[in-house]
């Protein structure tokens, strides 16, 4: 079997784990002093957590595709069931894909994606999502620095 592995510096371990534990409705694996590992066969992924090894939440934006928009949702109920925020984004043209999601934020601010892709799409050169005014969720694809400056919601959290 094949997973996927992502190391994450994270600077409370245990809101990591609380967090992660709802987010993948599974417990860790692995727990020792600063360190943490969830083993997850669905998705395959193995999700590393590390305390004190650099700034808390410095990747991008982490995310799991699921192969329909009832799963998307499922993930949308499952995640507002648990207590955490989300905001939702349907037919969204982001990473060169037309995309139903939902994203929640990790307790470092790191955002993470549940998705689904609907077709693909181009997109214009140096941006990953089509902005329209007040249609960004938390973690929305917003890396191009034209994109911040057309939508500062992106660094916004929106509740759902």
């Amino acid at each position: 079997m094949s997973r996927v592995q992502l190391a994450l510096n994270v600077s409370d371990l245990d809101a990591a784990i609380g967090f992660y534990t709802k987010l993948l409705a599974t417990a860790p694996a692995k727990v020792r002093p600063g360190y943490a590992n969830f083993a997850i066969a669905d998705p395959p992924l193995k999700l590393v957590l590390i305390e004190g090894q650099g700034n808390g939440g410095t990747l991008n934006h982490l995310g799991v595709e699921v192969s329909s928009t009832d799963e998307v949702r499922a993930a949308q109920r499952h995640l507002a069931g648990e207590g955490l925020v989300t905001a939702a984004e349907d037919e969204v043209a982001c990473c060169y894909a037309l995309q139903d999601k939902v994203w929640v934020d990790g307790p470092d601010g790191e955002p993470w994606e549940v998705y689904t892709v609907l077709a693909d799409v181009e997109m214009p050169a140096g941006q990953l999502r089509a902005v329209e005014s007040g249609s960004c969720g938390a973690g929305a694809c917003c890396d191009a620095p034209a994109v911040m400056e057309a939508a500062p919601c992106c660094s916004q959290t929106v509740g759902a």
